[in-house]
């Protein structure tokens, strides 16, 4: 030890041997979300948050050109509602693509991409009360009264929950429980389809898609872990989905409406040629699912035509002499 460290307390004498040993401490996490974790500017972040403002971005655009219809409120009520969902299986496609891709920093959004939907639902809500003349004890007895208004309310309650509890002091703080809790997040998407499908009731196109690609997220997810990374189950998953989103599209027509469902499922394989192709939402998921699996392919091919990387080189401590 030398004559300067022998006058430091223990603590600071280690600290100081540390730094000259491992080289200087990484930088603490900014307050950010720009940021990287060692708090460095990240292009990848900055560019999915921008995506999560885009459509709000795109709402106020049409709204002061007014290019939002007769009904402008009731129109962007709906659309921050369904941007909610988006971004709950945008958040739940975070795992596989880490997997699938071998794309490590998709991590780093997965909490961005939480609280994007979060904030989708809020601004969705307000807007409901908005279009409802900020009648608060009215838009409570409605909440109460309708059962799809209920369940999104309920859905909204805890996507609050789950973003409260998204930071790192509440991860350490909560430990195991902390991934239990937030595994919350598969039964709050299923709720908020479940409300768009009562919400759309005639026509639920849209929500029969959100529901092919939550039931391939949910399938990829039965995976053994061993297999998550292979190209392989993915065609299958892709069959499964598609599957899964036309029999509940079945069930949801013969069951809630007077429409044929019968004939409604048969044109699932049917083309129209003479207005355009016009795909039914279980033929979209299996051509989506499909191409996750080409792409997967493909990409697991370059990555097995680059070279090997060299190893870097160890990297040698520097130990002070006592003395």
């Amino acid at each position: 030890m030398s004559l300067s460290e022998a006058a430091l307390p223990a603590s600071e004498a280690r600290r100081r041997r540390r730094a000259v040993s491992d080289g200087p401490p990484p930088a603490k996490p900014g307050p950010w979300p720009w940021l990287d974790r060692g708090g460095r500017f990240s292009a990848f972040k900055a560019a999915v948050l921008l995506g999560c403002f885009l459509p709000l971005l795109f709402l106020g655009w049409w709204w002061v050109n007014d290019e939002m219809g007769a009904e402008p409120l009731t129109l962007a009520t709906h659309q921050t509602g369904d941007w909610a969902i988006y971004f709950l299986l945008i958040g739940l496609a975070v795992t596989p693509a880490r997997w699938i891709f071998d794309w490590q920093k998709v991590l780093q959004v997965r909490r961005m991409l939480g609280l994007a939907a979060l904030g989708y639902a809020v601004v969705h809500l307000l807007l409901y009360v908005g279009n409802e003349h900020f009648r608060l004890f009215h838009v409570l007895l409605e909440i109460l009264k309708r059962s799809y208004l209920t369940l999104g309310f309920t859905a909204l309650i805890g996507l609050c929950v789950l973003g409260w509890t998204s930071t790192d002091s509440s991860l350490r703080r909560l430990g195991r429980e902390w991934k239990l809790l937030h595994r919350l997040t598969y039964l709050l998407t299923a709720m908020g389809i479940l409300h768009f499908y009562m919400q759309s009731k005639i026509n639920v196109s849209q929500p029969v898609l959100m529901t092919g690609f939550f039931l391939w997220l949910m399938f990829w997810r039965l995976v053994p872990a061993r297999w998550r990374g292979s190209v392989w189950p993915l065609f299958p998953l892709a069959l499964l989905a598609a599957a899964g989103a036309a029999g509940l599209e079945y069930l949801w027509y013969a069951t809630q409406t007077r429409a044929p469902a019968g004939a409604i499922f048969a044109s699932i394989f049917e083309l129209d040629f003479e207005f355009g192709i016009e795909l039914r939402p279980a033929a979209w998921m299996l051509l989506a699912g499909l191409a996750v699996a080409v792409l997967a392919a493909g990409w697991a091919l370059v990555r097995r035509m680059r070279p090997a990387p060299e190893p870097a080189p160890r990297r040698r401590r520097v130990v002070k002499e006592a003395g």
